[in-house]
Protein backbone atom coordinates (compact mmCIF):
# COMPACT_ATOMS: atom_id res chain seq x y z
CA UNK A 1 0.00 0.00 0.00
CA UNK A 2 1.89 3.18 -1.18
CA UNK A 3 1.75 6.68 0.31
CA UNK A 4 3.53 9.98 -0.54
CA UNK A 5 5.81 11.84 1.84
CA UNK A 6 7.72 14.93 0.68
CA UNK A 7 7.20 13.90 -2.91
CA UNK A 8 8.69 10.49 -2.23
CA UNK A 9 6.52 7.48 -2.78
CA UNK A 10 6.98 4.72 -0.23
CA UNK A 11 5.38 1.32 -0.71
CA UNK A 12 4.87 -1.08 2.18
CA UNK A 13 5.06 -4.83 1.59
CA UNK A 14 6.57 -4.74 -1.88
CA UNK A 15 6.44 -7.94 -3.91
CA UNK A 16 9.54 -9.94 -3.12
CA UNK A 17 11.04 -12.58 -5.36
CA UNK A 18 12.90 -15.35 -3.55
CA UNK A 19 15.33 -17.67 -5.27
CA UNK A 20 14.29 -21.31 -5.40
CA UNK A 21 15.49 -23.39 -2.42
CA UNK A 22 18.97 -24.77 -2.88
CA UNK A 23 19.48 -28.49 -3.06
CA UNK A 24 20.83 -30.06 0.11
CA UNK A 25 24.60 -29.91 -0.09
CA UNK A 26 25.25 -32.99 2.02
CA UNK A 27 23.98 -36.52 2.48
CA UNK A 28 22.43 -37.24 5.87
CA UNK A 29 22.37 -40.77 7.26
CA UNK A 30 19.97 -41.48 10.13
CA UNK A 31 21.83 -44.47 11.58
CA UNK A 32 19.65 -46.38 14.05
CA UNK A 33 20.20 -49.39 16.24
CA UNK A 34 17.28 -51.83 16.35
CA UNK A 35 14.95 -51.80 19.37
CA UNK A 36 15.35 -53.98 22.46
CA UNK A 37 14.99 -57.72 21.92
CA UNK A 38 13.82 -60.62 24.04
CA UNK A 39 17.48 -61.27 24.94
CA UNK A 40 18.55 -57.69 25.68
CA UNK A 41 18.15 -57.93 29.45
CA UNK A 42 20.02 -61.24 29.55
CA UNK A 43 23.17 -59.60 28.11
CA UNK A 44 24.06 -62.56 25.91
CA UNK A 45 26.20 -62.71 22.79
CA UNK A 46 23.54 -62.79 20.08
CA UNK A 47 25.10 -61.29 16.97
CA UNK A 48 24.03 -63.77 14.33
CA UNK A 49 21.18 -65.22 16.39
CA UNK A 50 17.96 -64.14 14.69
CA UNK A 51 16.26 -62.93 17.87
CA UNK A 52 12.97 -60.99 17.77
CA UNK A 53 12.08 -57.54 19.07
CA UNK A 54 10.42 -57.41 22.48
CA UNK A 55 7.31 -55.33 23.16
CA UNK A 56 9.59 -52.73 24.73
CA UNK A 57 11.67 -52.67 21.54
CA UNK A 58 8.59 -52.11 19.42
CA UNK A 59 7.54 -49.23 21.65
CA UNK A 60 11.00 -47.68 21.39
CA UNK A 61 10.88 -47.95 17.60
CA UNK A 62 7.37 -46.47 17.49
CA UNK A 63 8.44 -43.43 19.49
CA UNK A 64 11.45 -42.90 17.26
CA UNK A 65 9.20 -43.29 14.21
CA UNK A 66 6.94 -40.51 15.50
CA UNK A 67 9.99 -38.34 16.17
CA UNK A 68 11.26 -38.74 12.59
CA UNK A 69 7.88 -38.68 10.84
CA UNK A 70 8.35 -35.08 9.67
CA UNK A 71 11.77 -35.65 8.11
CA UNK A 72 12.10 -35.96 4.34
CA UNK A 73 13.45 -39.47 3.89
CA UNK A 74 14.38 -40.85 0.47
CA UNK A 75 14.99 -44.49 1.37
CA UNK A 76 15.16 -46.92 4.28
CA UNK A 77 17.77 -49.70 4.46
CA UNK A 78 18.33 -52.36 7.11
CA UNK A 79 20.32 -55.40 8.03
CA UNK A 80 18.34 -58.41 6.85
CA UNK A 81 17.85 -59.81 10.36
CA UNK A 82 14.36 -59.92 11.89
CA UNK A 83 15.02 -57.39 14.67
CA UNK A 84 16.39 -54.77 12.28
CA UNK A 85 13.80 -55.37 9.56
CA UNK A 86 10.92 -54.99 12.03
CA UNK A 87 12.44 -51.82 13.49
CA UNK A 88 12.92 -50.48 9.97
CA UNK A 89 9.34 -51.18 8.94
CA UNK A 90 8.07 -49.24 11.95
CA UNK A 91 10.34 -46.30 11.05
CA UNK A 92 9.46 -46.44 7.33
CA UNK A 93 5.67 -46.53 7.77
CA UNK A 94 5.07 -42.74 8.09
CA UNK A 95 7.12 -42.21 4.91
CA UNK A 96 5.33 -44.94 2.92
CA UNK A 97 8.66 -46.48 1.96
CA UNK A 98 9.63 -50.12 1.48
CA UNK A 99 12.53 -51.36 3.59
CA UNK A 100 15.47 -52.48 1.46
CA UNK A 101 17.57 -55.22 3.12
CA UNK A 102 21.36 -54.96 3.07
CA UNK A 103 23.22 -57.98 4.56
CA UNK A 104 26.37 -55.85 4.86
CA UNK A 105 24.79 -54.15 7.89
CA UNK A 106 24.31 -57.44 9.81
CA UNK A 107 25.62 -57.76 13.35
CA UNK A 108 29.00 -59.27 14.15
CA UNK A 109 28.98 -63.05 14.48
CA UNK A 110 30.32 -64.41 17.76
CA UNK A 111 30.76 -67.94 16.44
CA UNK A 112 30.56 -70.59 19.12
CA UNK A 113 29.95 -67.91 21.77
CA UNK A 114 26.47 -67.20 20.40
CA UNK A 115 23.72 -67.08 23.06
CA UNK A 116 26.25 -67.45 25.91
CA UNK A 117 26.72 -64.92 28.70
CA UNK A 118 30.05 -63.24 29.29
CA UNK A 119 30.63 -65.38 32.40
CA UNK A 120 29.89 -68.56 30.49
CA UNK A 121 32.37 -67.60 27.77
CA UNK A 122 35.10 -66.80 30.28
CA UNK A 123 34.56 -70.15 32.00
CA UNK A 124 34.42 -72.30 28.86
CA UNK A 125 36.83 -70.38 26.58
CA UNK A 126 39.17 -68.40 28.89
CA UNK A 127 41.99 -68.02 26.35
CA UNK A 128 39.66 -66.72 23.64
CA UNK A 129 37.99 -64.33 26.08
CA UNK A 130 41.37 -62.92 27.08
CA UNK A 131 42.43 -62.43 23.47
CA UNK A 132 39.12 -60.75 22.62
CA UNK A 133 39.48 -58.38 25.58
CA UNK A 134 42.89 -57.30 24.31
CA UNK A 135 41.88 -56.73 20.70
CA UNK A 136 38.28 -57.30 19.58
CA UNK A 137 39.07 -55.65 16.25
CA UNK A 138 41.40 -58.30 14.81
CA UNK A 139 40.55 -61.30 17.01
CA UNK A 140 37.50 -63.48 16.43
CA UNK A 141 36.23 -66.48 18.42
CA UNK A 142 36.11 -69.77 16.55
CA UNK A 143 33.49 -69.59 13.82
CA UNK A 144 32.92 -65.88 14.37
CA UNK A 145 33.98 -62.54 12.89
CA UNK A 146 36.52 -59.96 13.89
CA UNK A 147 35.63 -56.28 14.03
CA UNK A 148 37.83 -55.83 10.97
CA UNK A 149 35.76 -58.35 9.00
CA UNK A 150 32.54 -56.53 9.93
CA UNK A 151 34.02 -53.18 8.89
CA UNK A 152 35.13 -54.68 5.57
CA UNK A 153 31.53 -55.51 4.64
CA UNK A 154 29.59 -52.71 6.40
CA UNK A 155 31.64 -49.67 5.37
CA UNK A 156 31.48 -50.26 1.58
CA UNK A 157 27.73 -50.86 1.93
CA UNK A 158 27.29 -47.50 3.69
CA UNK A 159 29.51 -45.58 1.26
CA UNK A 160 27.57 -46.98 -1.68
CA UNK A 161 24.37 -45.55 -0.19
CA UNK A 162 26.06 -42.16 0.21
CA UNK A 163 26.95 -42.27 -3.49
CA UNK A 164 23.50 -43.44 -4.57
CA UNK A 165 21.63 -40.89 -2.45
CA UNK A 166 23.90 -37.86 -2.76
CA UNK A 167 22.20 -34.82 -1.25
CA UNK A 168 19.37 -36.85 0.31
CA UNK A 169 18.31 -38.15 3.73
CA UNK A 170 18.47 -41.90 4.26
CA UNK A 171 17.67 -44.22 7.18
CA UNK A 172 19.92 -47.18 7.98
CA UNK A 173 18.95 -49.62 10.71
CA UNK A 174 21.76 -51.81 11.98
CA UNK A 175 23.26 -53.28 15.16
CA UNK A 176 25.28 -52.26 18.19
CA UNK A 177 28.74 -53.54 17.23
CA UNK A 178 28.33 -52.76 13.53
CA UNK A 179 27.34 -49.15 14.22
CA UNK A 180 30.22 -48.61 16.64
CA UNK A 181 32.69 -50.07 14.16
CA UNK A 182 31.38 -47.82 11.38
CA UNK A 183 31.64 -44.73 13.57
CA UNK A 184 35.14 -45.63 14.75
CA UNK A 185 36.33 -45.93 11.17
CA UNK A 186 34.56 -42.84 9.81
CA UNK A 187 35.75 -40.60 12.65
CA UNK A 188 39.28 -41.96 12.92
CA UNK A 189 39.00 -43.55 16.39
CA UNK A 190 41.17 -46.50 17.34
CA UNK A 191 38.83 -49.34 16.28
CA UNK A 192 40.41 -51.69 18.85
CA UNK A 193 38.58 -49.66 21.49
CA UNK A 194 35.17 -49.54 19.82
CA UNK A 195 33.59 -51.61 22.59
CA UNK A 196 35.18 -49.66 25.43
CA UNK A 197 34.62 -46.10 24.24
CA UNK A 198 31.35 -46.12 22.30
CA UNK A 199 27.90 -47.24 23.40
CA UNK A 200 24.63 -47.82 21.55
CA UNK A 201 21.32 -48.12 23.35
CA UNK A 202 18.39 -49.97 21.78
CA UNK A 203 16.63 -47.80 19.16
CA UNK A 204 19.31 -45.12 19.59
CA UNK A 205 19.52 -42.45 16.90
CA UNK A 206 22.81 -41.35 15.34
CA UNK A 207 23.09 -38.78 12.56
CA UNK A 208 26.08 -38.70 10.21
CA UNK A 209 26.40 -35.93 7.63
CA UNK A 210 28.56 -36.69 4.59
CA UNK A 211 29.99 -33.85 2.55
CA UNK A 212 31.18 -36.51 0.15
CA UNK A 213 32.13 -40.17 0.33
CA UNK A 214 35.34 -39.49 2.25
CA UNK A 215 34.32 -36.70 4.63
CA UNK A 216 31.81 -37.37 7.39
CA UNK A 217 30.73 -35.53 10.53
CA UNK A 218 28.93 -37.08 13.50
CA UNK A 219 26.07 -34.69 14.26
CA UNK A 220 24.16 -36.77 16.81
CA UNK A 221 25.24 -39.83 18.80
CA UNK A 222 23.36 -42.50 20.76
CA UNK A 223 20.35 -40.26 21.30
CA UNK A 224 17.36 -41.77 23.12
CA UNK A 225 15.30 -38.67 23.92
CA UNK A 226 12.32 -40.33 22.21
CA UNK A 227 12.18 -42.86 25.07
CA UNK A 228 9.86 -40.44 26.88
CA UNK A 229 6.88 -38.62 25.44
CA UNK A 230 8.37 -35.32 26.58
CA UNK A 231 11.53 -36.06 24.59
CA UNK A 232 13.78 -35.27 27.53
CA UNK A 233 15.21 -38.68 28.38
CA UNK A 234 18.67 -38.61 29.94
CA UNK A 235 20.57 -41.86 29.31
CA UNK A 236 21.44 -43.89 32.38
CA UNK A 237 25.09 -44.52 33.19
CA UNK A 238 26.42 -47.38 31.05
CA UNK A 239 25.88 -50.89 32.35
CA UNK A 240 28.51 -53.59 31.74
CA UNK A 241 26.87 -54.70 28.44
CA UNK A 242 29.58 -57.30 27.83
CA UNK A 243 32.40 -54.81 28.51
CA UNK A 244 34.24 -56.27 31.45
CA UNK A 245 36.34 -53.23 32.35
CA UNK A 246 33.31 -51.00 32.98
CA UNK A 247 32.09 -53.38 35.67
CA UNK A 248 35.34 -53.26 37.61
CA UNK A 249 34.30 -53.29 41.27
CA UNK A 250 37.62 -51.91 42.49
CA UNK A 251 37.48 -48.08 42.60
CA UNK A 252 40.24 -46.33 40.68
CA UNK A 253 42.66 -44.37 42.80
CA UNK A 254 42.41 -40.62 42.34
CA UNK A 255 45.43 -39.05 40.69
Amino acid sequence: MPFTLANVTVEFFPTLTFPPPMAQSHTRIFLVRHGATVLTDEDRFAGETNVQLSDVGRQQASRLSARLAGEKISAVYASNMDRTMETARILAEPHKLEVQPRPGFREISHGHWEQMTRKEVETKYPQEAAEWDKDPYTFAPAGGESGLAVTARALPTLIELVRTHAGENVMVISHKATIRLLLSTLLGFDPRRYRDNLDQSPAALNIIDFKDCTRARLTLFNDTSHYTEAGLAIPAAPTPRLSKWWNDSVPHQAI
